[in-house]
């Protein structure tokens, strides 16, 4: 959205001290100077958050003061555009906190409508008031802002530019295909994904959106997208509208097709391909809970939970500063939304992959997998004879060791039920390669030990470790 609007429209402007103080006593005007000056060099430098928050002091000394409040929106509206720029891979490095948004556009906005008030003659104003409205997506309204500034200088070379630049966007977001379909209006449409609705859901406002837009905008606040009306509702209790469904099946019968089509490729991908959750290293034969609270995610869950349940769980290599090639197939056991909004899940990791290629989607990755194995002796061989000698040799030991746990933990109630969790998930002997991997759950790892193990594909290597790591593990001491 940045290149819609001149850039000069989002400076900020300088006070002077040869400014009136306007009632002020000196020593307040200098104050506020002070602070307009300081938020100016933090803008400038691109530290909006702190920029807004010299702006804010200031307005609270001087209220309705056009500089401040003009300033102000700029900050407001350059930090939304960054936020809903950015990808998914920052967000991986450094999650988003604070206001989200969409509601940073609306501050921005809010401020750029009392300046139009009290400079119904200012060009800055209406561009300002404009740009609010096309990161919020209302593109009807940001147009007649700019007419109405035009009216005041039907010789802006700024707001030609402008009307120019939303038309082609507006244009571009509304554009859709109709495959032959009969001409039809728009009230059919989703205002969030601007496609016929799917899955339609009308909120107690009185409004319709697809079922999935619906709830990847209240990820971000729990309003109605159109009115902003607090909503009450979630995935779980939230009906679809059946009768406007069969109204939509009915009369575009072969778009609801191509819809049913696309939602379906979101949430079953193939069985090579996977949504990926980046947070730790997972190894196969582990269980454990996660609270999910950012909004991408909430969306994968979401997204997951209609299909197989399944996702990769990854991290950020340290030495490469990218995703680390190995991961985890997990599956999501239990899923309980929160009133918040939050999901609390269960997971229980299955097998193991190498990330081929991946993609953003939706602000999550997705990546393309191929499934590893290790290379294991043939059945009725003497080395497959040795190595399932070496298993059933570390199932005792494994076994001895839990016992031992057990008894040294049995004052320790939390350290007890791990024990039993990691106990049950224990494979049957005839899978090495599998319980290889359980071994390993004995004992904490460094992530990049886990990481080692991933990569392994030899299974006496890998059980070897796991006995080492094992008897550490006993010891009270690890590797540094």
């Amino acid at each position: 959205m940045a290149s819609q609007f001149p850039p000069s429209s989002l400076d900020v402007h300088d006070y002077t001290l040869d400014n009136e103080p306007e009632g002020l006593s000196w020593d307040t005007f200098r104050c506020v100077y002070e602070l307009v000056r300081n938020g100016n060099a933090a803008f400038q430098e691109n530290r909006m958050e702190e920029a807004i928050n010299f702006y804010s002091r200031a307005n609270s000394i001087k209220s309705g003061d056009p500089i401040i409040l003009g300033n102000r929106s700029a900050a407001y509206i350059r930090i939304s555009q960054f936020f809903m720029h950015r990808t998914s891979s920052s967000s991986e490095c450094s999650p988003l906190s604070g206001l989200d948004p969409t509601t940073l556009a609306e501050l921005g906005l809010k401020d750029a409508e009392r300046l139009v008030e009290l400079q119904s003659n200012s060009i800055r104003s209406y561009l300002l008031m404009a740009y609010a409205l096309i990161l919020l997506e209302k593109y009807e309204k940001a147009r007649d802002v700019i007419l109405s500034g035009l009216q005041v200088d039907p010789f802006s070379i700024s707001l030609r530019t402008s009307l120019q630049n939303l038309e082609r966007v507006s244009s571009s977001s509304t554009g859709r295909s109709t495959h032959g379909q009969p001409e039809r209006n728009d009230d059919f449409d989703c205002t969030l994904c601007l496609k016929l609705l799917h899955e339609p859901v009308t909120t107690p406002c009185g409004h319709s959106f697809c079922r999935s837009c619906l709830f990847q905008s209240m990820d971000c606040g729990n309003r109605c997208p159109l009115c902003r009306t607090v909503l009450f509702i979630s995935p779980r209790t939230c009906s679809i509208s059946v009768t406007l469904k069969n109204i939509i099946q009915k009369n575009f019968p072969e778009e609801y097709v191509e819809r049913e089509q696309e939602h379906d490729g979101l949430i079953n991908l193939g069985v090579d391909t996977l949504p990926l959750f980046v947070m730790d290293v997972v190894i196969p034969c582990q269980r454990f809970p996660l609270n999910i609270f950012e909004p991408r995610y909430r969306l994968m869950v979401r997204r997951i939970m209609e299909g197989n349940h399944r996702m990769g769980m990854v991290i950020i290599d340290s030495s490469t500063g990218s995703l680390a090639e190995f991961a985890c197939e997990v599956e999501i056991t239990e899923c309980e939304p929160l009133p918040d909004g939050r999901f609390y899940i269960e997971i229980e990791s299955r097998r193991r992959f190498r990330i081929i290629r991946s993609w953003d989607q939706d602000g999550y990755r997705v990546a393309e997998v191929e499934w590893m194995q290790d290379i294991m002796p043939p059945e009725g061989t003497r080395d497959r004879d040795i190595l399932q000698e070496l298993t059933n040799n570390a199932a005792e030991s494994a076994r001895s060791y839990v016992g031992r746990a057990k008894e040294a933990a049995r004052h320790d109630q939390r350290r007890l039920e791990r024990l039993a969790s990691v106990e049950a998930m224990m494979p049957s002997l005839r899978d090495p390669e599998r319980f290889s991997f359980w071994l390993a759950t004995l004992s904490n790892r460094r992530p990049s030990e886990r990481l080692d193990l991933l990569h392994i594909r030899d299974t006496t290597e890998r059980i070897r470790r796991g006995l080492i790591f094992l008897r550490q593990e006993e010891q009270g001491c690890r590797i540094q």
